[in-house]
């Protein structure tokens, strides 16, 4: 529940954690109550794209830059139809925005969409605590929502919502209805996207190679996707926890039956990773933001990359793995803590990775993935 005001800044705010930490600062966006749960995102630059990544369903995003809001908000840098973070915490929000692709404030538009926010409270506690004890329920309170419950009540009401472990959210956020992405310039490929919750610039960037891409619910059949006569398939990020993604693992099993040249991203690698007979499993605090270090183990080039999930795929990092599609072993891992980044089959063109090689927002260091899901393609037809 919330309601909107240009005053915000002037109400009273409460972050509350599920293991009783409070935070207590000014209200920001929506004024009312939000919950879920709390992540952190170490991007500098950013935020639009971050707040309208379908992958953030649920998640109460805490910025960990300092100064949030200075770009303001535009209309052509949405990754989807709307804002999906449930909240949103900032230490130090621009009060006025300055950018010529600026059409409003950013707080304008977490009030137009009625996302309720904190500013003010010390987001390098935040962060800390985040790391120390892991990520974790939480809800933003401000207005009447603050006033009528006291804190012992507040941190009830938090520890009575759902956990992300178990949550089956990639539905609720996936388009209902199949769309296409015209190629760029001549048409090279056709391409199948299943939808867990993709960005817009991912088909861009494949449009941009010359590709038709066909986006297709989190719902179709091994039957849809083959009706549009596909080149590749590919299958998007997503939210939610990958275990409980029954309905995507038998359509990826599907399309590897029939050695379809198959690229994924994000919640693609986990569901792949599904596939393959490998387990997942919940990180700590997960890696969000577009700083985050990789190295490709095929080529030993280290990458700088953008980042958004808090499960990862329980596969030996050591050997060659026999699957029932054949070997596969993990491609990408991540410097910072050996997190599994990435997995490629070595008997047939299926490979994916745990990060956004898009670069919306973020570096540009993974674009070639995209020319990599090209030579399956190119090899396949060849």
């Amino acid at each position: 529940m919330t309601t909107s005001t240009r005053g915000a800044a002037k109400v009273p705010a409460v972050l509350v954690l599920e293991d009783g930490r409070t935070f207590r600062g000014r209200a920001y966006g929506a004024v009312g109550e939000t919950f879920g749960e709390a992540v952190f995102s170490t991007g500098m630059t950013g935020y639009q794209e971050t707040l309208t990544d379908p992958s953030y369903d649920r998640q109460i995003v805490v910025a960990t830059a300092p100064q949030i809001g200075n770009t303001g908000w535009n209309d052509e840098d949405d990754e989807s139809r709307r804002i999906w973070v449930s909240g949103y915490v900032v230490r130090d929000p621009a009060r006025v925005p300055s950018n010529w692709r600026a059409k409003r404030s950013l707080d304008d538009e977490l009030v137009a969409q009625g996302v309720v926010g904190i500013s003010g409270i010390d987001t390098r506690a935040l962060t800390r605590h985040l790391r120390e004890r892991g990520s974790m329920r939480a809800g933003i309170f401000s207005g009447s929502a603050l006033d009528s419950a006291s804190e012992a009540e507040l941190v009830e009401r938090v520890q009575a919502q759902p956990h992300m472990k178990g949550a089956s959210l990639y539905e609720e956020v996936a388009t209902k209805e199949a769309y296409v992405v015209p190629a760029v310039g001549d048409k090279r490929f056709t391409v199948a996207a299943i939808d867990l919750g993709i960005k817009g610039m991912t088909p861009h960037r494949m449009a941009e190679r010359g590709i038709e891409v066909h986006v297709l619910p989190a719902t179709a059949t091994a039957d849809e996707i083959y009706a549009v006569e596909p080149d590749g398939v590919f299958f998007s990020n997503g939210p939610g926890d990958p275990a409980t993604a029954e309905g995507p693992v038998a359509l990826m099993s599907a399309v590897l039956e029939r050695r379809t040249p198959l690229f994924g991203i994000c919640f693609g690698n986990q569901i792949l990773g599904r596939a393959l007979g490998f387990g997942t499993y919940k990180l700590k605090y997960g890696h969000r933001g577009i700083n985050q270090p990789v190295q490709d183990r095929t080529t030993g080039k280290v990458e700088v990359t953008a980042h958004n999930h808090g499960f990862a795929v329980d596969a030996p990092l050591d050997k060659v793995s026999d699957t029932r599609f054949g070997r596969a072993e993990v491609s990408h891992v991540c410097l910072n803590d050996n997190v599994v980044e990435g997995l490629q089959l070595l008997d047939q063109p299926a490979f994916s990775v745990q990060y956004h090689p898009e670069a919306a927002a973020g570096p540009h260091d993974a674009a070639y993935l995209f020319d990599r899901f090209v030579s399956l393609m190119e090899g396949q037809r060849a």
